[in-house]
């Protein structure tokens, strides 16, 4: 068994100064933390995976695609493979659980 705890999660991922911090990588799956802060520009890209998005905590506004919506903890948000994807407009300190299927890289 595999078992994570977002405190310590997000200890490691600031420790390694990165907003980003892959956690887990499966045969068909992986799993990672995303953080953007207030102010943050999100520059990610479109992904070769689908990606399911969970916000963890925080508020901000996302657009996928031609559509953009509020999210805030537990908001989920699908993103199809090749589907441009941002996050911006954070209000509060964003912490997104991002799992990718089938496992990014």
């Amino acid at each position: 068994m595999k078992q994570f705890r977002l405190d310590q999660l997000e200890a490691e991922r600031t420790a390694h100064n990165g907003a980003y911090l892959r956690f887990l990588r499966e045969r068909t799956m992986s799993a990672g933390l995303y953080a953007l802060n207030v102010g943050d520009t999100d520059s990610q890209g479109p992904q070769r995976q689908d990606v399911l998005n969970f916000v963890v905590s925080g508020h901000a506004e996302v657009t996928v695609g031609g559509e953009t919506t509020r999210v805030a903890r537990g908001s989920i948000v699908y993103v199809p493979a090749h589907t441009p994807c941002k996050f911006h407009h954070i209000t509060e300190d964003l912490r997104v659980m991002v799992i990718f299927s089938p496992p990014e890289g």
